[in-house]
């Protein structure tokens, strides 16, 4: 299996579909790069290059028992880009994932980037507070850990339901996309999936966001029970000039993955691709 080795000895694992241009796809948690498998075949048909990892900690990667922090992760990003020399590359990043590329072009820059997308991404704050009232409270992200400790299993079946809004009359979830996200959230570490809440509930990215100079496409669900699009997308998108806003109405956390959804994003992701 095609592995990336970090300046620190950790084995990222990695899918690399097509040839062309690169778009290298950066996965929400608890999941990993299989999450993207529908996007990996859409931009390789289109004749781009699509290539997924696994986090650290995360499905094929070591499972390690530290470093889950946006500077690791960041570098870690870094690691594969440069081991596989891409260049003008598109980063495309869910949830989590976009708190990693933030971080990646505040650390690294663009030199190797050509665009970003976000897709129901972090940044710029999750966290609630005063300078973020639309955020998420902290006793939020406490049961979250909670109930990870407590039977991770169970959590994370129960956390497909709000992760899919499959609680929403006439969604479009299947029993699949709920069955993949638990098979996704299982392989990733328990460690790995406590200190992860830590840090992409109080990890904050307005300095990373400063330094964004490449086009930026920002597409998030206004039903989005996790990531709430008033304190994430619409900032975002607010914060980088020139930046395109797509809410897509009745959308959830998982756009990339539910019937529907997932073919609208495929359509908007491969124009921003070409444009």
């Amino acid at each position: 299996m095609p592995h990336c080795t970090t300046r620190d000895g950790v084995e990222i694992f990695y899918k690399d579909w097509g040839s062309g241009r690169p778009v290298v796809f950066i996965h929400g948690w608890p999941l990993n790069g299989d999450a993207w498998q529908d996007q990996l075949k859409a931009v390789a048909d289109a004749g781009f290059r699509g290539i997924a990892h696994d986090r650290r900690g995360h499905g094929r990667s070591t499972p390690v028992w530290d470093g889950y922090d946006f500077d690791t992760f960041a570098d870690d990003l870094n690691d594969l880009l440069t081991s596989l020399d891409l260049r003008d590359v598109t980063l495309v990043a869910h949830s989590m994932g976009g708190g990693e590329l933030a971080r990646y072009i505040g650390r690294h820059g663009t030199a190797r980037i050509r665009s970003a997308v976000l897709l129901s991404a972090i940044p710029p704050l999750m966290l609630q507070g005063p300078d973020n009232p639309e955020g998420v409270p902290q006793s939020v992200f406490d049961d979250i850990k909670a109930g990870i400790l407590k039977e991770r299993s169970q959590f994370w079946k129960d956390s497909s339901v709000g992760f899919f809004s499959a609680n929403r009359p006439g969604n479009k979830v299947t029993e699949g996309n709920r069955d993949a996200f638990w098979y996704m959230a299982m392989a990733e570490t328990i460690q790995g999936g406590v200190a992860c809440v830590d840090a992409f509930a109080h990890t904050d990215f307005h300095e990373d966001l400063k330094k964004f100079d490449v086009p930026l496409l920002v597409v998030h669900g206004d039903d989005d029970q996790i990531v709430p699009i008033d304190a994430t997308g619409r900032k975002t998108a607010a914060l980088v000039p020139g930046a395109v806003l797509k809410v897509y109405e009745g959308g959830s956390h998982g756009i990339a993955l539910v019937p529907g959804d997932k073919e609208k994003f495929n359509q908007d992701l491969i124009e921003f691709l070409k444009s």
